[in-house]
């Protein structure tokens, strides 16, 4: 065992990475649950932004037009989940677990002509003197534009949600859909525009996991990120910024777990790697408490179908 072969700027820098897929999910799931949209397809659409943002990537040689197709892919199966749920009025458990395994069929059966292709090589930003800086540089400022542009996603639906009309008819929507419904809101548009955010943010995340952070496609590469975001948004409480570091945290025992492997830690690998869906497991039944939910803010019409009247 050899614990000085573990570079901590290194590892800093790297569970930025592991964090990104995880943290895109995360941010459009906790939107949609805003709204009071319980939608547990996150898998099946990160899946399908895997496979469809992979297969343009390649065909086109741009990585920048697969992300583009990724985050169409998952927002159009995003709103397979809207049809049953709000117009439907199917149940939202059941539906968002037939969208993940749709997503994990259609995935596999997509993706078939695309294993051991490589995708186009995504550049990593150049931020001048900031790229050079010791420490702070390898750590911050050497990474690639999805890095970037899921911190300022956050800072983005932190201001929505907390600043602006929109954001407040959304939260007013998931906090008692009745009274929003009542005064005049378009509940059922707002949540189904919440879903399509959501499940584009899921496509996108699950496009960074084919382009850039393993730069392949392989079945059912996400090997359940899916439902990790889930979790993160009730670890967060059903905030962005916790999201943020709650995303980082577990990007941070990814990439730890890794090392410790490399390092030859005498752990068996798959305690380490089973502990986050154990955690996962935990707090979504944890989540089925209605005093749990009250305790974590969780929104009052979570899950619950909206019947318009009047």
């Amino acid at each position: 065992m050899d614990l000085s072969s573990i570079n901590p700027v290194v590892l800093a820098a790297a569970l930025m990475v592991a964090a990104t897929p995880i943290l895109l999910a995360a941010i459009g799931e906790l939107v949609a649950e805003k709204a009071g949209v319980l939608n547990l397809g996150v898998e099946g659409m990160m899946i399908t932004g895997a496979v469809t943002g992979f297969a343009v990537a390649v065909m086109t040689r741009n990585p920048y037009l697969g992300m583009l197709a990724a985050l169409c892919g998952g927002a159009a199966v995003s709103l397979i989940f809207a049809l049953l749920t709000q117009v439907l009025m199917a149940n939202q458990v059941a539906s968002g677990l037939a969208l993940t395994l749709f997503g994990l069929g259609f995935s596999a059966l997509l993706g078939q002509g695309f294993v051991g292709i490589p995708p186009p090589r995504t550049p990593k930003m150049d931020l001048g003197f900031l790229s050079d800086l010791p420490v702070l540089g390898p750590i911050l400022f050497r990474h690639d534009p999805m890095v970037y542009v899921s911190i300022a996603l956050v800072a983005a639906v932190w201001y929505w949600l907390n600043h602006t009309r929109g954001g407040r008819i959304l939260r007013a929507v998931g906090e008692n859909h009745e009274a929003a419904h009542a005064l005049g809101y378009r509940v059922r548009r707002v949540r189904i525009l919440a879903i399509a955010f959501g499940g584009a943010c899921a496509g996108l995340g699950g496009a960074y996991l084919s382009l850039i952070r393993v730069p392949q496609w392989t079945e059912g590469m996400t090997a359940g990120a899916g439902w990790i975001a889930l979790a993160l948004v009730v670890f967060a409480s059903w905030r962005p910024w916790r999201a943020l570091l709650g995303a980082y945290l577990f990007g941070g025992i990814i990439v730890l777990q890794l090392n410790l492997q490399a390092a030859g830690v005498r752990i068996p690998v798959e305690y380490l790697a089973m502990s986050p869906y154990l955690v996962t497991i935990l707090v979504l039944v944890v989540m089925s408490s209605g005093r749990a939910r009250k305790t974590l803010a969780a929104p009052g019409s979570l899950g619950r179908p909206f019947h318009a009247t009047g």
